[in-house]
Formats: structure tokens, sequence, C-alpha cells
């Protein structure tokens, strides 16, 4: 009767052990879900996060008087558009005058531009200065030199000249409306040059000068040397090399020479042109406006601009009876150089006018 009851006993034992053996089985198989649940719970906190930080970066377009902004929320990208006062603020290249400080020259007129001269043509008396003995970038203020070398020189005007590859700019990378191929006769070239800064068609006329663009380039230097402008420097052209150098002391005595050559003052102050290029009819219109305006008398002018140089401005201009060449380099913004113009018109024209006492 013992061994029968303990056999029984030790049965029922090995009967209970796979079911608590079940039991510890399915208590690990939860712990490994409640682990997985876990894992999965922080990987989601992770993505959200992502998401949070990446809906903080900003894309900001201008759009007309209000600002773009692509922003992302929650991995969506949503457009939204606000006040352009809450743009950011444009970061604008350093020139040269603001590396030497120029810009931190004070005027009673409170020009834009960190160099600035005013002469009598007719005496050369100076009626303003500003910081007008440092060489600085002129960009296309050469392109004046360079009309006064071709004039000069009395090349042949009606000569057809063809816009090559060599012409293009691989200095600012800027674009032209003159296709590689375009032809078009030296006073045209010429014309476009002066009238609408066109850059293959100054690189073209220097590079068709005897001894190519080499031989022009030393004309140039040649030509300033002889003006006695002794900050001047030219390495082409056109004048998208920032080492084309000058003062404004020195330019005011390359726009006095231009001012005698008829060709150069036509061209600079012609407001609008077209000339037929590749078959096609091209418009170009003057880079300065004031050539339009029936409240300027202008002369002669030119207009500049890369980045080492900022906004340039020469001019031959009359104002109340006197001429006067004014000079403008180094200049923020896009429309400063001629809101100096006007500032300097209306000083001179509060002045008593030459002659008086």
């Amino acid at each position: 009767m013992f061994k029968f009851a303990l056999s029984a006993f030790i049965s029922l034992l090995f009967a209970l052990t796979p079911a608590e053996a079940a039991k510890v089985e399915q208590r690990s198989s939860s712990a490994t879900v409640s682990k997985q649940k876990a894992k999965k719970s922080a990987a989601k906190k992770q993505r959200y996060k992502r998401k949070e930080a990446a809906s903080k970066r900003v894309n900001v377009s201008t759009r007309g008087k209000a600002v773009r902004r692509v922003i992302t929320v929650r991995g969506k990208r949503k457009v939204v558009y606000q006040s352009a006062t809450y743009a950011a603020p444009v970061v604008r290249a350093m020139t040269a005058g603001d590396k030497a400080g120029l810009n931190l020259t004070r005027d009673p007129l409170d020009l834009s531009s960190s160099v600035a001269l005013v002469l009598d043509q007719t005496n050369s008396e100076v009626l303003f200065e500003k910081n007008a003995g440092v060489a600085l970038p002129i960009a296309s203020i050469t392109k004046l030199m360079t009309g006064l070398i071709v004039v000069e020189a009395q090349q042949d005007m009606d000569e057809t000249l063809t816009v090559t590859d060599d012409d293009v700019d691989r200095e600012k990378f800027t674009t032209s409306r003159l296709r590689v191929g375009s032809r078009l006769t030296r006073r045209e070239m010429l014309h476009i040059a002066l009238m609408s800064s066109e850059n293959r068609a100054a690189a073209a006329l220097g590079r068709n000068y005897p001894g190519g663009i080499q031989g022009f380039v030393a004309a140039m230097n040649a030509k300033a040397h002889e003006l006695g402008m002794s900050d001047t420097r030219y390495v082409d052209s056109s004048g998208l090399s920032s080492r084309n150098v000058a003062s404004a002391r020195d330019l005011a005595k390359l726009v006095m020479a231009a001012h005698q050559q008829p060709l150069l003052r036509e061209f600079s102050t012609d407001p609008a042109s077209s000339v037929a290029a590749s078959g096609r009819q091209v418009q170009y219109r003057n880079t300065n406006y004031l050539v339009s305006s029936p409240d300027w008398d202008i002369g002669l002018q030119k207009t500049g601009f890369i980045n080492e140089a900022g906004r340039c401005l020469v001019m031959q201009t009359i104002i109340q009876g006197r001429a006067v060449i004014m000079v403008f380099l180094d200049s923020k913004g896009k429309q400063s150089r001629t809101a100096d113009a006007g500032r300097m018109r209306r000083w001179l024209e509060a002045l008593k006018p030459p002659g008086l006492s």
C-alpha cells in the first residue's frame, strides 16, 4: 500500500512538471514581448525628436513683399508666408573697400559710397572728396578705358567682329545675350559695351586689337601712365577681374580724357539700342537710368559692379551751368550710387554759383 501511494505521488509530480514548465515559458515570452514594446516605444520617441528638430529647419525665399517659408511639421512639409520684415538678413560680400575700413569713413552727405570725388571740369578744383586717393577694384568702369583705346587707335568701326569662346567669362561666370558666333561691327560692340556694359563685346574689342588682348591691356596701361593715373592697373578689357584697380582721382582724369571723344559721349549716354545678333534682334538698355531723366544733363557716364568693387559710377554732368566730374566707388545697394549722385547734385545746387562771392 505504501509503495502504491509513493508511486502515485511520484507520478503526480511528473504530471505537474510540464504545466509548471509551460508557466515558466509563458512568463519568459511575456517578458520578451515587453522588452520589444519598450524598444519600439523608445524608437518612436527618437523619430519624433528627429521630426521636431527637422521642423525647426526653415527654408526661406522671397516673394514680393512677403517671405515664403517652407517648414516641416511632424514629417509633413508646410508652406507659410510672413511679412518681409521677418526675413533673415541678407549677407553681403565684403568689398575691398570694406576690408580696408573705408566704410567707416563718415561724410556730411551721408553717402552710401565709401569713395567719392567731385571736380570742376574747367579748372580741376576739388569740390568734394572722400577717400579719393585709395586704389580699389573698378569693375566695368574699366570699359571707359577700353573705349578710349579703340577710338584713339582709329580702328575700322565698320569691321565685323565675331564673338568666340575666348570671349566667354570664366572669371565671374556671368551670362551674356551675345552668343558665341554672334557677328557685330566694331561700332556695335563698342556701343553696347559702353551703354549696357556687355562683357563679351568688351572682350571681343580687346581680342581684335593688334597684339590681341595682351597688346590691348598693354595699351590700356600705357594710356593710364600717359594720363598720370599712377594708382591704376588694368588686366583685362571688361573689368570682370578685381585686379583692375584705380583711385577716384585717377578716374576723374580718365573721364576728362574720354569726354573729349564724341563717340564715347554718344554711346555711353544713349538710353537704349538694339543689335542684330545670331539672326535675332537683341534689345539693350543703359545701365544708368539717369541718362533718361530730363532732370539730368549727362555728357558721359559709366557704371560698374562686381562683388569686390561694390557699385561704381563715373559721370560728367552740368549742374547750374558748371561742368563737373563725379566719381563714386564702393557703394552699397543697387540704386545707392545714383542716389549718391542725387545727394551730391542737391548739395552742389545749394552752393553759390561759380563766379559769385
